[in-house]
């Protein structure tokens, strides 16, 4: 597995701890911002794309059941796993309950935790690929990833394969910054000048096909990405 794709988040208050995974984590490949505070979590989340989230559940101000609530609320496809002393059956389902996708107790063990993430990673990654969850509502559009196909008021647009994954690519990190290199990596294989002037070409097809719905917009950030604009579940 190629650890250093995958972009991880760690909310952790406890000094040691947190340098402690960070200097492991970076070791075994993987990029990792670690931050303290709870509350610096959302706005960083609407700015940048995560791979996976690791939460400790005791932290002052808000705890990690609220914290992983509202995460799944308000982005329900990206997982996140809590790191605790809390051991009691209640608090482990709870957890769960919250939309956790794995739950690890204190003391922490360093290789077991990574056993876990790589394990979970490759889960999801091969979930993803699976597509199971191929129909999602984007604004006033139907997006049919696995037949490649956009739906707006009844009339059906046909996408080309690459149409598809970029668009998916985008819909499952909405709201957060999509850097060219993590897009041209992970869709295209390789981020060189070429694809880069190949991607922007498919955003400007991206935005044709969604331009019916303004609520909808792929805003480009200049020398940096793009973040995929859409409404949260609700609104």
């Amino acid at each position: 597995m190629e650890n250093n794709q995958y972009k991880l988040l760690l909310v952790e208050d406890d000094t040691s701890l947190g340098y402690l995974l960070t200097e492991y984590l970076g070791m075994k490949g993987f990029e990792l911002r670690w931050i303290q505070a709870p509350e610096e979590v959302m706005p960083l989340l609407e700015q940048r794309a995560f791979d996976l989230l690791i939460l400790d559940v005791m932290m002052p101000g808000k705890d990690g059941f609220t914290l992983g609530r509202e995460i799944h609320e308000r982005f329900p496809g990206l997982p996140f796993i809590f790191l605790t002393a809390r051991s009691m059956k209640i608090d482990v389902l709870k957890g769960f309950s919250v939309g956790a996708v794995d739950y690890l107790k204190k003391p922490i063990d360093e290789e077991e935790l990574v056993v876990r993430i790589e394990a979970l990673l490759s889960r999801l990654e091969t979930t993803s690929g699976q597509e199971p969850h191929t129909v999602q509502q984007l604004g006033r559009y139907t997006f049919d990833s696995l037949n490649q196909k956009l739906e707006f008021e009844g009339e059906e647009l046909s996408l080309t394969n690459r149409e598809s994954e970029l668009l998916a690519y985008l819909a499952r990190n909405s709201n957060r910054l999509c850097t060219h290199g993590e897009i041209l990596k992970r869709i295209w294989g390789r981020n060189d000048y070429f694809n880069r002037k190949s991607l922007n070409v498919f955003i400007t097809r991206l935005r044709k096909l969604l331009e019916r719905d303004a609520s909808l917009k792929i805003e480009n950030i200049h020398g940096q990405g793009f973040i995929f604009r859409m409404p949260a579940n609700g609104d």
